[in-house]
């Protein structure tokens, strides 16, 4: 009997990468239903060829394109809030949560329903809103498997293992494009260099979250909730070559690591799998004589100031990783206009995070997140109509 699968973000990078391991194992795995943001045709597109039963495009002003799109296609279809909220409802075995940013919190706490499988990959969610969807999740029943490869690699290598047998796990970064320039470089780094990462294509939000090293910090947060660990159980080590995702150091002392190439496939066959290996091509094998001399490095928080931003906040606890979040969400999309530079994508976070109402207790449900998220919104784009983060 073939698995079904929902994917929230069908035409970004995770989505593709999905799409593909499905692809590769057509007698175990089939699509339901595709959720998009912005890209119709595509949408349109990617449902036809997978066969999709519904496709459903976040931005309302697309549904049109999309209807003309699926003309003919018998596939049902539909946009804006309510026609995501619908795909995600739809009977399906895994949802695929990978929708970018906060916009993706709704759609991921709607997907926890008894017996079901979250691969989440959608860091923001457990960022914003993480006790109430890890407390959700317990509640009705539903697993939630990490597609993120740096916390795929240390779900796999803890195991059958208790939490309580763990001393620290290590994230792996690749450092991003800037990991070798001075400080005074990177503060004259344009969006295209800032784009181009070393290992992966990706969106745009999450590349540049890579060159801050903001999004090492975003998923710092996001193990905490995944895994139970506090802020001085998790560090961060800087590893070129990708090719360690995740080490965990129990407390008799031994290190394990979760070792595979940088693909995002082999994250996805593992949640997809759920509780039995699919086959990969060869290419997906790891071979540690090709690989080379492994590096690991220190991570520079004064070159780096936005890891920093995201260590305190997970200390911080309550709202302010919310907070964070948004704050940068709102700096990176200023940064690819032309409206600040990048040394301002950390400073007008720091000035946010600092500014923000004092919560003491993290959001318990989805309104409560997105209220916290939207302040937090508010307050950044103040900041930035005043002035004082302009590109000079």
């Amino acid at each position: 009997m073939r698995r079904t699968v929902t994917i929230l973000g069908a035409t970004g990078s995770i989505g593709r990468s999905t799409r593909a391991v499905i692809a590769e194992n057509p007698e175990q795995l089939q699509i339901a239903a595709l959720v998009a943001g912005r890209d119709a045709v595509g949408l349109a597109r990617i449902a036809r060829e997978t066969g999709a039963s519904f496709a459903a495009i976040a931005d309302e002003g697309q549904g049109g394109e999309l209807a003309a799109a699926l003309a003919g296609s018998g596939i049902r279809h539909g946009a804006g809030r309510e026609a995501v909220l619908e795909a995600v409802e739809r009977d399906s075995d895994i949802v695929v949560s990978a929708i970018s940013g906060a916009a993706g919190l709704e759609a991921t706490f709607a997907a926890l329903t008894p017996g079901r499988v979250v691969a989440l990959a959608n860091k923001e969610s457990l960022v914003c809103a993480g006790a109430a969807v890890m407390g959700r999740a317990r509640a009705v029943g539903t697993r939630v498997l990490p597609l993120d490869s740096e916390h795929n690699a240390l779900f796999q290598v803890l195991g059958a293992e208790p939490i309580s047998a763990v001393r620290t796990m290590t994230l792996t970064a690749s450092g991003g494009p800037f990991r070798t320039w001075s400080a005074e470089r990177i503060a004259g780094a344009t969006p295209e260099q800032a784009l181009a990462h070393p290992n992966y294509a990706m969106g745009a939000k999450i590349t540049i979250d890579s060159a801050s090293m903001m999004n090492k910090g975003l998923e710092l947060i996001e193990a905490s909730f995944l895994f139970g660990l506090g802020a001085e159980q998790l560090e961060v080590l800087v590893h070129p070559q990708q090719i360690v995702h995740g080490l965990v150091t129990f407390r008799d002392g031994s290190v394990s690591a979760g070792m595979a190439v940088p693909d995002m496939r082999v994250a996805a066959a593992h949640c997809l799998g759920i509780d039995g290996r699919l086959d990969a091509p060869p290419s997906r094998f790891l071979d540690l004589v090709a690989a080379g001399p492994l590096v690991f490095e220190r991570p520079d928080l004064a070159r780096f100031p936005a890891l920093r931003l995201a260590m305190a906040a997970l200390a911080e606890g309550g709202a302010a990783p919310a907070v964070l979040n948004a704050a940068n969400e709102i700096a990176v999309e200023a940064f690819l206009a032309g409206r600040i530079g990048f040394p301002a994508i950390p400073a007008l976070v720091e000035a946010v995070c600092a500014r923000a109402r004092s919560v003491s207790r993290p959001p318990a449900d989805v309104a409560e997140a997105l209220a916290v998220d939207q302040d937090a919104r508010n307050r950044a784009r103040a900041l930035l109509s005043e002035g004082g983060f302009a590109v000079t």
